[in-house]
């Protein structure tokens, strides 16, 4: 299918204040497939009248925030260096500051070197990724932070989160090869990477940490490096792939090495069995701003744009509210309640109330790894049980006032059959600590059935502000009670009891990557019924489940004579399946004394690492 036509058409040409859900249909052009044309009605006011709907978003000249730079080809090479190398110099170190960028380009040729750093987005304005190319780098350098006993060495990536680039060519210059040193919330998406080389670490002794790819094309080789562990899904990898460590998992993934655990270790599953890409934005060619949202495929392989157009729906920006910082949350939900779209721009948005998403269909997407912090103890965001919903582009930072969950998807109960248009996670990020004290019980409850999960990290911050036991509490990073949720990319970190409970039915898990949490201060501090707690608990009840490349690792610092009993606590029966496993001790400080129940040898001073091939 090719895309769609927008629902709305270029009648739009400047923000109106109409009232009124007709005036504002008539006057955007709005057709009544549209979500301005689901808008709810209206409660009346004391004097009979209903309340003005908001206003349609200029979808030719949008609002983008102070902190979205948009580039087309009549702006000068210089000028584009320049802007770029002013928010390196800013964001290079700023590992928890509140600045956050997107960088976006019109269809269009340039020439730029972007070393890309914390909270910066760069992504194309195109339908297709070959609209926007970029001849030089988009890059991601290890060269500030320290590791080992040399004070001058600069090369460790293990911190260079929160960073993306998506939905461009980039052309690198003859000979040169391409770098991302990265680990955790740094998405590589829709890219096609010219290269002789892709380097996934400093390129000497740097140690790196996770990564995540989709919808990419290499023609240059990927070497992984040190990178410990590495998911990559729905690519191709023309020039191949070179390297492992402890898990590089491959879905979908067209010249994936072969399947061969554990040495080396590449988990490789040949087809994805359901996915839903991550939505865009992009212009048309008569300068509309519009989202893409990309078609649900099924047991699939490779790119979805190297054939021609990708399936999907373009959605006007008209039919968006575009959000930025400092925005009454009122506000906000009334656009949800009247049908519309969100569109986040970059910066820190502050609510005390829950975002409450209930219309079918509806995308929040937000740009430059827009932040939100409920500041309340509320849930930031719950979406109702109702089919298409997504999802994307976001951080959840919670607030000192402890939530009991920062996002909800579906309501406890949820039951609905949403197979045929489920709703879908992408870029979806949760921090309890680092920037800011914070507390959550519970960072994602998945209730409703179908939902697909694409690259998540749940984190429990390890370093920076508002640190410690007592200080960052965070007990479980996402709890799964709806069934047949498929997770790509699951990322969990440093929780204080089950970092994943499994409830739901027939879930799949591809890649999983798990911390335990550093700081446990004794043994009776952090036990359930035996030593510690489990890193990816599937209750006792579920029937069927399965997991392909699950990883888990501790590094208790704060006492190294914590034990955990183990990585995995499953059901013990032919209808849980369990592929490609590693436990590891980080440095030798802790103990995990088996990898799935009683299965697997134990990781310490002396033991490093340990895998088990299946299970059972």
């Amino acid at each position: 299918m090719q895309e769609q036509l927008p629902t709305t058409g270029r009648r739009l040409r400047r923000r109106s204040a109409i009232g009124g859900a007709a005036a504002v249909a008539v006057a955007a052009g709005i057709g009544a497939g549209s979500s301005l044309a689901r808008a709810q009605a209206q409660p009346p006011s004391e004097c009979g009248e209903a309340t003005d709907l908001l206003p349609p978003t200029d979808a030719y000249d949008p609002d983008l925030g102070p902190n979205t730079r948009v580039f087309d080809e009549s702006t000068p090479a210089a000028e584009i260096q320049s802007a770029v190398d002013a928010i390196t110099d800013q964001m290079r170190t700023n590992q928890f500051g509140r600045e956050r960028h997107a960088v976006l380009f019109r269809p269009g040729t340039y020439a730029a070197d972007i070393d890309l750093r914390f909270y910066t987005q760069v992504a194309g304005l195109g339908l297709l990724p070959g609209d926007v190319v970029i001849n030089g780098h988009i890059r991601v350098e290890a060269d500030w932070l320290g590791q080992g006993d040399d004070p001058n060495y600069k090369g460790n990536a293990t911190q260079n989160f929160w960073r993306s680039a998506e939905n461009l060519t980039v052309r690198s210059p003859e000979g040169q090869i391409a770098r991302w040193a990265v680990s955790q919330a740094a998405p590589f998406r829709r890219i096609d990477l010219q290269t002789v080389e892709m380097q996934l670490w400093d390129g000497y002794i740097g140690w790196s940490s996770g990564g995540y790819f989709a919808d990419s094309r290499f023609s240059g080789a990927v070497v992984s490096g040190s990178q410990q562990q590495f998911f990559t899904r729905n690519s191709n990898l023309q020039g191949g792939w070179n390297g492992s460590n402890w898990n590089m998992v491959f879905v979908g993934v067209e010249g994936a090495p072969a399947h061969h655990f554990p040495d080396p270790a590449h988990t490789v599953v040949a087809q994805t069995p359901v996915i839903r890409e991550k939505p865009f934005l992009y212009t048309a060619s008569d300068g509309e701003f519009r989202v893409f949202k990309p078609a649900i495929r099924r047991n699939v392989s490779g790119t979805t744009w190297e054939g021609g157009s990708p399936e999907g729906t373009s959605i006007s920006l008209a039919e968006f509210y575009v959000v930025n910082p400092g925005e009454e949350v009122a506000v906000v939900n009334q656009a949800l309640s009247e049908g519309r779209h969100l569109l986040f721009t970059p910066g820190v948005h502050e609510f005390d109330q829950t975002l409450q998403v209930s219309a079918p269909g509806t995308v929040v997407l937000g740009l430059g790894l827009a932040t939100i912090i409920p500041t309340a103890g509320q849930t930031a965001i719950a979406v109702a049980d109702v089919d298409g919903v997504v999802l994307a582009g976001l951080l959840i930072d919670a607030g000192d006032t402890e939530s009991d969950v920062l996002v909800q998807v579906g309501t406890p109960g949820s039951s609905a059959d949403h197979s045929a248009d489920p709703t879908s996670l992408h870029d979806l990020f949760a921090r309890i600590g680092g920037a800011h004290p914070g507390a959550a019980k519970v960072s994602l409850e998945i209730n409703s059935r179908h939902v697909i999960a694409d690259h998540l990290w749940l984190w429990r911050g390890d370093h920076g502000e508002g640190i410690g036991w007592d200080v960052n509490p965070a007990a479980t990073g996402m709890t799964v009670h709806g069934d047949d949720v498929t997770a790509y990319g699951l990322f969990a970190e440093h929780y204080q009891e089950y970092q994943v409970v499994w409830a739901g039915e027939r879930g799949r898990t591809y890649f999983f990557q798990n911390e335990m949490p550093y700081d446990p201060p004794d043994q009776a501090a952090w036990r359930d019924g035996g030593l510690g707690w489990a890193s990816y608990k599937v209750d006792d009840a579920v029937a069927e489940h399965a997991l392909w490349g699950g990883g888990g690792y501790c590094f208790f610092n704060v006492n190294p004579d914590v034990v955990c009993d183990r990585v995995f606590e499953v059901p013990e029966h032919n209808g849980i399946r369990l592929t490609s496993l590693v436990s590891v001790s980080l440095g030798g400080v802790g103990t995990i004394r088996r990898v799935v129940n009683e299965t697997g040898a134990q990781v310490d001073e002396s033991t490093f690492t340990s895998y088990v091939v299946s299970h059972p």
